[in-house]
């Protein structure tokens, strides 16, 4: 055993025996020798480590299940979650303890939460020492005296070279991520994919927060320098520019993926960032770009030169979810305390490969409502295994495959939120414009930038609006810096009827993916519904 531990709480009094060495709270410096030590990966410029991730290079949302028990039967939104029976899972659980068995262990004993009074503390078990630096990244780090009394409410088991059985273990292939609410364990096996780690600590909070009164969420979020109450958040699934748009350094971030909204305002889940890199550029974005040549930052599944160790930021023959995770603090700008209060702006980013929908429109409460449940947006390139090309989707409160409880539980929750505190929403496309994918082109960023600083400082509500033909909000006419055609899709279109007839078969898959929650929602909701 090498490390600092809670001396009452070692992994053997866990149950987990017979292992070889055991590695606790190891930091950055050490983790990165020990994975270089192991051949894990190799040493990137700046003290990067520089990783490939195999057959999975990104996350596998269909071998993730969540265990069936009595506790959870009437809660858990089990069209959205699959199902394991608790014998699977105990016997996935003792085939994994034993082939961990003689293997070197990594432990992290850390917290998903800024907020100390709602802070999950939970336990990392990794087979990878780079996982271990990856996940010391992005959860939040304890000081060096309070591991001396740390017990993980939950545990996360992280294996990669175990092997599932679907026939004895009831999952799908030999790849498996098992949520265990009543055993408080989460197991891991098959995939090298170091996403699996943090989103399953998201998915633990998504489940326990609701309980609490506390809207967790999958945004963005940051607030205006020296004022944390005038803070913002951004939803939105990956690739639509949660983290690009966050990291705006004429403000303070807060962070970039996982939140929670409490009565007392919001707080970061984590301690780190896990940015996507493809085409990423020093002029765009600065402080991301500037991670990628500092110590510990992972850089994982990116091309590089084996002789200057240069990465290429447009090479995505690996992967076009090709990324890096570092801590907070390399933003020069990242908050202390990772808190902000109530969001005064709700921006709902979405990637629209359809080019229908405009770079931003406001939302009344309702359509807030009504495009939260819709989480319309487009997958993009690499973000799920076997997605190559973006697909558009409907992912409930931008977040569906996190989500263990249904839909409404969140939308009423982000609804009561709203009416109690105040907030102007907005929906954002930073998808494409003067037609769809393959033939139009991607949204400007410096047009979504200058449109989200309008809306930020205020002065956007000043502008001119229109209400828009296919799906009723409004539309501003013009905001300075930003071409008044870019603000009018169907103006954006070589042939408008082209146009007219996209924006009528968008307009239908949001009608028909809204069915499932009409039976659900106030009659307010239903009267924005489109279609």
């Amino acid at each position: 055993m090498t490390g600092r531990v809670n001396p009452n709480c070692k992994l053997e009094d866990q149950g987990i025996s017979g292992l070889g060495n055991v590695y606790y709270n190891l930091n950055e410096a050490a983790l990165v020798e020990a994975a270089l030590g192991r051949g894990e990966g190799h040493l990137g410029n700046g003290g990067t480590f520089l990783v490939e991730t195999g057959k999975h290079t990104g996350r596998s949302p269909k071998d993730k299940f969540v265990v069936r028990t009595p506790s959870v039967e009437d809660t858990i939104w089990w069209e959205n979650n699959a199902p394991m029976t608790p014998d699977a899972f105990d016997a996935l659980h003792a085939d994994m303890l034993e082939h961990m068995k003689g293997k070197d262990y990594y432990v992290q004993d850390l917290f998903g939460g800024a907020d100390p009074a709602n802070r999950l503390d939970v336990r990392m078990v990794t087979e990878f020492a780079w996982h271990g630096l990856f996940i010391r990244h992005l959860l939040r780090r304890p000081d060096a005296e309070e591991l001396d009394e740390f017990a993980p409410e939950f545990t996360v088991i992280n294996c990669p070279s175990f092997q599932a059985d679907p026939a004895k273990h009831g999952c799908r292939s030999e790849t498996v991520i098992a949520l265990n609410f009543d055993k408080k364990t989460i197991l891991i096996g098959g995939t090298e994919y170091a996403g699996e780690n943090k989103k399953s600590v998201f998915s633990l909070l998504n489940y326990l927060l609701p309980g609490k009164g506390i809207m967790p969420m999958h945004c963005s979020a940051n607030h205006a320098k020296g004022n944390p109450v005038d803070s913002a958040v951004f939803f939105g699934l990956s690739g639509t520019g949660k983290t690009t748009l966050s990291a705006d350094p004429e403000r303070v971030l807060i962070g970039d993926d996982e939140h929670g909204w409490s009565d007392k305002g919001i707080f970061n889940f984590e301690g780190g960032c896990y940015a996507k890199t493809i085409n990423l550029s020093a002029e765009a974005e600065p402080e991301i770009y500037a991670t990628t040549s500092k110590f510990g930052t992972v850089i994982e599944n990116m091309v590089w030169d084996k002789e200057t160790r240069e990465l290429d930021f447009d090479d995505d023959s690996l992967t076009a979810n090709m990324r890096c995770a570092y801590p907070l603090h390399y933003i020069s700008n990242a908050s202390e305390n990772s808190l902000g209060g109530h969001p005064k702006n709700i921006i709902m980013l979405t990637c629209d490969a359809f080019g229908v929908l405009p770079p931003i429109a406001r939302l009344t409460p309702a359509q807030a409502m009504y495009h939260f449940l819709s989480g319309f947006t487009s997958k993009v390139a690499g973000t799920e295994k076997g997605v190559t090309e973006p697909e558009p989707t409907f992912s409930t409160c931008f977040g569906a495959p996190f989500m263990p409880r249904r839909p409404e539980v969140y939308g009423n929750l982000l609804r009561e939120k709203i009416a109690t505190h105040g907030a102007t929403c907005w929906l954002v496309n930073t998808g494409w414009t003067g037609g769809a994918y393959g033939t139009g082109s991607r949204m400007p960023i410096r047009a979504t930038r200058a449109l989200l600083t309008a809306a930020l400082d205020g002065s956007l509500a000043d502008a001119e609006f229109r209400n828009d033909e296919n799906f009723g909000f409004e539309v501003p006419v013009s905001v300075p810096g930003v071409a008044d055609l870019l603000l009018n899709p169907r103006r954006t279109w070589d042939n408008p009827e082209s146009y007219d007839r996209q924006a009528a078969k968008l307009v239908s898959m949001f009608a028909d993916n809204f069915a499932q929650y009409e039976a659900y929602i106030d009659d307010d909701v239903k009267a924005v519904a489109i279609g």
